[in-house]
């Protein structure tokens, strides 16, 4: 194997990764190695010495069993689709809970009386519910108002991409078996306290409080899942 010839190689992938080139990549994964080689006109060790190269970079990681992904995922890499089905109710309910208390806390700082006015409205509506789709709808709309009210773009798009994933169809059913009347009146009570806490300005107690709603959350779904 020639120094030439791999750094050709390296060059190819690079530039596929940067630009999600559909003849290298399925949305945020290369293709399976047997059909990268053939794509590349290349033997499977040229190909690996490659990959592991790009992997000490840092511009791939290796899932046991799923294949080679790309590190930096970007709008060309992935699709709603593609990361949904990837997606566990344990995973989003770990992200939410290390970005939605800093959004609360955020919030805290930078609401504006209207926006905690529309906060305590959909938390109203939300107890009004009488139905797991009707409770989804004011629940989606007063988180969405605290990760507004940031107005931090990036936050906002990591917020808008979690969001997404949790209105797709499996992600509703799912919910729909644990937001029964009396874990739904718990919840309420919960963001009621996660809006007092912005009321009052109380950074602190906006995150916690938050906290503990995701973290609830996550354990009622958990025991939806068992039963």
């Amino acid at each position: 194997m020639s120094p030439v010839a791999k750094e050709k190689i390296l060059d190819i992938l690079r530039a596929a990764i940067g630009e999600a080139d559909t003849r290298f990549v399925n949305d945020d994964r290369l293709l399976p190695e047997r059909e990268l080689s053939a794509a590349l006109g290349v033997g499977r060790r040229l190909l690996r010495e490659a990959l592991n190269t790009l992997e000490g970079e840092g511009l791939l990681f290796r899932k046991q069993g799923q294949g080679t992904f790309i590190r930096e995922v970007n709008a060309k890499t992935t699709s709603l689709r593609s990361l949904t089905n990837r997606t566990s109710p344990h995973d989003i309910i770990e992200v939410r809970q290390d970005i939605e208390p800093i959004l609360a806390g955020l919030s805290a700082m930078r609401a504006t009386q209207i926006e905690i006015e529309q906060m305590k409205h959909f938390v109203r509506r939300a107890a009004l519910a009488d139905s797991p789709d009707e409770y989804e709808q004011w629940d989606s709309a007063f988180h969405s108002k605290i990760a507004e009210s940031v107005r931090n773009s990036m936050y906002w798009s990591i917020f808008r991409l979690i969001n997404s994933v949790r209105k797709e169809h499996h992600w509703v059913s799912s919910r729909s078996r644990v937001f029964i009347a009396g874990v739904s009146k718990e919840m309420v009570q919960q963001h009621e306290a996660i809006v007092d806490a912005i009321q009052a300005r109380n950074v602190r107690a906006a995150e916690e409080a938050m906290r503990h709603h995701i973290m609830t959350a996550g354990v009622r779904i958990h025991e939806a899942e068992r039963n």
